[in-house]
This record gives C-alpha cells, structure tokens and sequence, in this order.
C-alpha cells in the first residue's frame, strides 16, 4: 500500500484546516501530512491533503486558482468580515435594487488590488494579524494584487428585515479573500457587508464532486490516499516521459535537454514512475523537486 499521494477532502464546517490534517494524521498512520491551502473554519468544501513525499507537491496547489460558491449579507459589518465575528455596524439595506447589487460587485472582478480582512494568518511584524486584532491592536493591511477571473451573482434574497443576502460564485487566483469581497461590496454600497456561508468548489482541477467526507476516510483507513503520487501529478501537471537514462540524471539532480515546455512540467520514467518535477530555462530542464524513491 502505497502512503503517497493526495486526498480531496470536503472539510466541514467547525474545524480549522489543521484539525483535517490532524485527522488525515491519524487515519494514515504518519504525520508526514499537510495541506494546499487553508479554508477558514466556518468554510466548507474542497481541501487538498498531500500524504508522504506528495506534500512536496502541496506549494503548487496552495498557488492555483480556486472557486467558491458563497453568501455576502449586506446590511451588517463584523469584525472579522464573516459571520464568525461581532457585529459593529448596521445599516438598513432593504432599499438596494438587485441592479445596484450587480453595479457595485463588478468593480470587484478582474485584476484588482484588494485589502485583506484585517483579521487574518498574514504576518505583521512577526505577528499574525488576527492575534493582533485580538488584542485590541488595530491592523491595517497593504493591498495585494489578486485576479477574480468570473463573479456571477446566484441570487438576491430579502428573507430578513433590513438585511439583503446575495448568493455568489466566483473563480479566483491564491490569495483571494472573499471575506473581503463581501467587505468591500457593502463599502460600496455604503450599508456593510460580510460573509456568511462560504464553500470551496475547485482547487486547481480537483473538484468538489471527487471529495471525499472524513466519514468516507474513517471507514477506509488506513488506505485514505485518493490519488497516489505519480496519479496527482499527471492531473496537475504537463507530463514528459524521459527515457531510463534521462531518468536516472534527473534522479540524482541533473539537467535533462529542454523540449520547449512551458512552466513546471511532471517527469516520468520507463515504468510509469514520477521522477521529479521540472522547469526549463536557458536550454535545459532542470528538477524544481526530486520525487523519485531514494
């Protein structure tokens, strides 16, 4: 049985990313366990775990592109930009017309500089912002530039009072901040606004439809790894089969000849077996990381 390789977990809402990968810990029996990419407790859906030598592939996955469905409510501010957090400011929001809505979400797509939630795992001055914040600091954040490639609003619900609710789905590059979106809607708006349900639908090419439940992955323990190794790769990478010289040079960390790829590409040997993964520059092709067994 093989150890290495990803799992596509639907994480549920309650728990941090770190308690999954806890559990994938203690399912697979290592701790050589990590993830692509951390989803807020409140958030649902899609969590890439990489297993034994496939969590050297986790630093591609924590830079793809990733989609959500989630619920911005306009009408109340929180502290925290998401449901989690207090309330610090209501406004009526009842007036809003759905064109309005619409209007104000599209300055929010495309390339974009966004301010991330001042509560946040971003380091400021050696310190995470969110401790920072919650120590009664105030914690302002230099916008990052950040691509929402697709926004497309769901629905615009008026079930409470005051308060508008707006279903949304978006596809967006790392580090993204969809609290932040709901934020910056309501600012626009001039009411407030923050999330309140948030689900990730894809990471990279991994889907919500092939996740699996940490149910699921109890009643398969110790066998929890959904895509062993030379599998994960070939979905998210271009492939080169090299032949079992080539191989062994890239094995102990040589060059191979270029053949015009662009951007990391994966490396197969004669039998199937993933080598390393690869990028070309100044006419050779050159391992990014060896995975080949030792």
């Amino acid at each position: 049985m093989s150890t290495d390789g990803l799992i596509v977990v639907d994480k549920p809402g309650g728990m941090t990313s770190h308690d999954v990968v806890a559990r994938i810990r203690r399912l697979a029996r290592t701790r050589r366990v990590g993830h692509g990419g951390t989803l807020d407790p409140m958030a649902t859906g899609v969590l890439v775990i990489g297993v034994g030598r496939a969590t050297r592939l986790l630093t591609y996955v924590i830079g793809a592109r990733k989609s959500y469905t989630a619920t911005v409510r306009l009408g109340q501010s929180t502290v925290t930009d998401d449901a989690e957090g207090d309330v610090i400011a209501t406004t009526p929001a009842g007036q809003l017309t759905d064109e309005a809505i619409r209007a104000a979400l599209v300055p929010l797509t495309g390339e974009i500089d966004q301010v991330p939630s001042a509560v946040s795992a971003i380091k400021v001055d050696g310190r995470r912002a969110y401790k920072r914040v919650r120590d009664g600091e105030s914690v302002e954040l230099r916008a990052r530039r950040v691509t929402i490639s697709r926004l497309d609003v769901l629905a615009v619900r008026r079930d409470t009072p005051d308060l508008v609710d707006v279903d949304i789905d978006l596809t967006c590059s790392s580090g993204t901040y969809v609290r932040a979106v709901a934020r910056d809607a309501g600012l626009a708006l001039g009411v407030g606004g923050h999330l309140t349900a948030l689900r990730r639908t894809a990471v990279g090419g991994f889907r919500l439809t092939e996740a699996a439940t940490l149910d699921d992955l109890e009643r398969r323990a110790p066998e929890v790894v959904g895509l062993p190794l030379a599998a994960a790769a070939e979905r998210f990478f271009p492939r080169r089969d090299a032949s079992a010289d080539e191989a062994r040079v890239l094995s102990h960390g040589g060059p191979l000849d270029a053949v015009g790829v662009t951007g990391p590409y994966a490396v197969f040997d004669p039998a199937g077996g993933l080598v390393a993964i690869v990028s070309e520059r100044d006419g050779r092709a050159r391992a990014e990381i060896v995975l080949a067994p030792a």
